[in-house]
């Protein structure tokens, strides 16, 4: 499987469909692994930060660097365990987990105010001013039960978001 230029064979399939809790079909794996290999470009086995970037939907995304962090040299098995968040049949824990992630930078295992933030950040750009932001992140926080002072961990995203609806799907076409 460190190939890129090799099959994929029926164990192969089985066991990143393990990895990532069966996430994904057999043939969605095969669809993500053909995917693998257009991004592997070297054929190094891995994808680069730099070859990530090739992906136009991935470099507009305003949280594009926090995402190259957790990206940069994934093999194939991390690259599907990394999508795999964004199935239709991952749980709403495996979504929340992905998210905590995007938000603990340094994997402390704690968010503290300043990270989210940051995301907010991020995410808004000049639409919102500074004081904007961080009014709103601590009604926020307020509401969910939470100060400007809190750390958050797993277990508090958990919390605030378990019960949001919280929608993160990627479709993977399969031929």
């Amino acid at each position: 499987m460190g190939n890129t230029s090799s099959m994929l064979t029926q164990y192969d399939i089985e066991e990143v469909q393990e990895h990532c809790n069966h996430t994904f079909s057999q043939q969605e794996i095969v669809s993500l692994y053909q995917r693998f290999c257009q991004l592997d470009r070297n054929g190094a086995g891995f994808i680069s930060a730099e070859e990530f970037l090739s992906v136009p939907e991935f470099a507009v995304n305003p949280l594009c660097q926090r995402l190259l962090r957790m990206v940069d040299g994934l093999n194939f098995k991390e690259f599907v365990a990394f999508l795999s968040a964004f199935s239709s049949r991952a749980t709403m824990q495996q979504k929340i987990e992905f998210i905590f992630k995007v938000y603990d930078t340094d994997c402390n295992g704690k968010v503290a105010f300043n990270d989210i933030l940051d995301v907010l950040r991020d995410l808004t750009g000049s639409f919102m001013s500074e004081q904007q932001r961080q009014q709103v992140l601590a009604h926020v926080l307020e509401e969910a039960g939470y100060s400007k002072d809190s750390l958050l961990e797993l277990a508090d995203f958990i919390k605030i978001l378990g019960n949001s609806g919280l929608k993160m799907e990627v479709e993977v076409p399969v031929d």
